[in-house]
């Protein structure tokens, strides 16, 4: 039997044929077998996803199959901490203070989203944010290293090493 599958993705789709339903980390992918959410009449699709490069899978994404049907990408709410400052520069201050701990982030010109974390939390607090808990998708920013989403996600840690990461490859 055949699978259907996918080697590029779209935003510029009118009639998904179904969806598939994905936290940030399954949205991460370049090569995996998966299946849609179920269609009205209970079945489901099985394809193949085989993309050139792993990329990180946006809320609303289309994923072309190779006889044209379209499965758009949904992201599932997650549960994040939604991180404000007191003006535009102390939001930058914390972005800084937040990407210098490697942590995936969604930012925009009002807040940053993060996966809740305690140690975290309690850093910006002490910084002077105000953190929220919020559930909604999580689309952070792509990483530095190839434009795509860093596929590695750390912990918080103190950093005891400068930042120039020459060794690193974040593919």
């Amino acid at each position: 039997m055949h699978l259907p599958t996918v080697t590029s993705v779209t935003r510029d789709f009118d009639t998904p044929v179904a969806s598939i339903t994905l936290d940030e980390t399954a949205r991460h992918r370049r090569r995996m077998r998966m299946v849609s959410d179920r269609l009205e009449n209970g079945e489901t699709i099985a394809f193949l996803l085989d993309l050139p490069q792993a990329r990180l899978l946006r809320h609303g994404d289309g994923l072309v199959l190779d006889d044209g049907r379209i499965i758009e990408v949904h992201a599932v709410p997650e549960a994040l901490m939604e991180v404000r400052g007191s003006d535009p520069r102390h939001l930058l201050s914390l972005a800084w203070q937040i990407g210098n701990r490697h942590l995936a982030a969604e930012i925009t010109t009002e807040t940053i989203r993060l996966r809740r974390d305690h140690v975290i939390r309690d850093m910006l607090l002490g910084l002077g944010a105000s953190v929220t808990d919020i559930e909604a998708p999580f689309d952070p920013e792509g990483g530095a290293y190839g434009g795509a989403h860093s596929a590695h996600h750390h912990q918080a840690h103190d950093h005891a090493h400068a930042h120039g990461h020459p060794e690193h490859s974040h593919d």
